[in-house]
């Protein structure tokens, strides 16, 4: 048995809270002030050399976005104006596997996408999936670990996944879309994928409405079971990056249609949950998909590290026109991912012609390693300065956002209004009968080395979602109904007391 620590920061003191981050009111925005959750972040930005910590096997490609409809009624950003036409890198990636990981894994898929507008970088980086494990960025550092090696044997862990995504009921949903036949794409091209965070678009006259980003592929979806990803990764351990770069050089350039669903903010404030909440969807039935344009990549990169390797993304690089929400994972992530590549490349990756804008750069930044340009000459370091330059421009300033309540570390299981099965249970309801048989049967598979505690709480939790699901991912697991229902009537707190223990009575 390992020895209790009480855990405290860097330099010793102690830690109030390692799950909850501390925001403006129960739904508003990350503040800066929660220091721990910086350095936490930091610190896992830097725990690995050289490869990126998540997303390290990845292949990318250009192309170009085409805006074929007309939104600017809720944006003035010129990249979604009618007729624009853009141009694109984008990274596709496994999530958990290292740079010489297999493609065809049962993992999410990341899709991060570059465009490169006349009013500079859009990076808009999602995944295969309208929504995400988890919800609070303090445990963003805490899943990712979960799902790589494990510190004492080195190897991917089961029982390390499933302890820690049974301990959060916010995962069931992702959960369910992982062990469904969409866990194995059978290309990028025939893969939907979405912005998954909750941003906002604002228009001319800066009235301000939040929207979710969807791409759907013009391919058609297509996905591999167990035994088919097992045969291709025998044959080809990169065999997503090879059909990408075939169908390119062939000149079938794959294209996604992208939509927006949007939302004003008088509907996000009577919502029935938080809609600020990436475990949670929008249903399209209440917020219909928009359609906007069509992405259509059609161009390999000329060498791959160069290009592929060091394309870097943030999601805190937006245009006028597009910009935040009070989502406090996406808060975090505005954060961590240019920090992760300020390690990873250095300062000045912004430089890498992969990453550079196509318009002029005036960040005032000096200095640092590989600097690639003028370094701005003799122009002052500093601002305010009476040379008239640096000169900001508050014209492009996103819509004021009212906030209210007590600054403090609001706990989303506290929130009456939340609910962390009503998704899963939808979408178990439409799937057909064959995809529930393929679910039930990945999920049994994926969790049989793992100890009954933990199966008891899926169980638990599929049964919250829906009876049916519950009552035959018990029978696949080889579980007590019996106790499932006892257990059922357990709130979350008292469930995982009563599944501590690996053994149960």
């Amino acid at each position: 048995m390992n020895e209790h620590k009480n855990l405290t920061n860097e330099v010793g003191a102690p830690v109030a809270d390692n799950e909850v981050s501390i925001t403006a009111g129960s739904r508003g925005p990350v503040m800066m002030q929660d220091v721990w959750l910086m350095e936490k972040m930091a610190h896992f930005n830097r725990e690995v050399i050289p490869e990126r910590r998540m997303h390290a096997k990845g292949w990318g490609a250009y192309g170009k976005f085409t805006v074929t409809h007309d939104i600017s009624r809720y944006t003035k950003a010129k990249v979604l104006q009618p007729g624009a036409v853009t141009e694109t890198f984008t990274r596709f990636s496994t999530v958990a596997g290292e740079r010489g990981a297999a493609d065809c894994e049962r993992d999410i898929r990341g899709v991060a996408t570059k465009f490169y507008t006349e009013e500079g970088n859009w990076d808009l980086v999602g995944n295969n999936t309208p929504t995400f494990f988890i919800r609070d960025v303090h445990n963003f550092s805490d899943l990712n670990r979960a799902v790589k090696r494990d510190p004492r044997t080195g190897r991917r862990s089961a029982q390390n996944n499933w302890d820690f995504w049974t301990l959060l009921p916010e995962c069931f949903h992702q959960i369910t879309i992982v062990m469904s036949d969409r866990g194995i794409p059978a290309s990028f091209r025939n893969m939907h994928f979405f912005g998954e965070h909750t941003f906002s678009l604002y228009n001319e006259k800066n009235e301000r409405v939040w929207c979710k980003f969807h791409f759907k592929t013009q391919q058609g979806i297509k996905n591999f079971s167990n035994e088919e990803a097992a045969k291709v990764n025998s044959l080809d351990r990169e065999y997503h990056g090879k059909d990408l770069y075939d169908a390119i050089e062939e000149g079938d350039f794959p294209k996604w249609t992208m939509y927006v669903q949007v939302m004003t903010e008088e509907q996000a404030a009577n919502h029935y949950e938080n809609p600020f909440d990436i475990t949670k969807i929008w249903r399209h039935a209440e917020y219909p998909l928009i359609e906007v344009g069509e992405l259509e990549l059609n161009r390999n990169a000329d060498n791959y590290f160069a290009e592929v390797e060091q394309a870097a993304f943030a999601p805190a690089h937006v245009v006028p026109g597009i910009g935040f929400s009070p989502d406090r994972f996406l808060q975090g992530r505005l954060f961590a991912y240019g920090d992760a590549q300020r390690y990873r490349l250095g300062v000045n990756h912004n430089h890498i012609p992969v990453n550079r804008a196509k318009v002029e750069v005036n960040e005032y930044h000096r200095d640092g390693a590989m600097r690639t340009d003028g370094n701005y000459g003799g122009a002052p370091a500093y601002t305010p300065n009476s040379a008239g330059v640096w000169t900001a421009q508050p014209e492009v300033m996103e819509p004021e956002l009212s906030l209210e309540g007590a600054m403090y570390r609001y706990d989303p299981k506290d929130d009456p209004t939340d609910d962390c099965f009503r998704a899963g249970g939808d979408l178990w309801r439409v799937l057909t009968e064959e995809k529930k048989q393929i679910l039930i049967q990945n999920t049994a598979d994926d969790i049989a080395s793992v100890t009954p505690n933990i199966k008891y709480r899926h169980a638990v939790h599929c049964y919250l979602a829906d009876p049916e699901y519950g009552e035959r991912f018990t029978e696949a697991a080889g579980l007590s109904m019996d106790k499932v229902k006892k257990l059922a009537k357990l709130d979350n707190k008292s469930l995982i007391q009563a599944t501590i223990s690996p053994i149960m009575e």
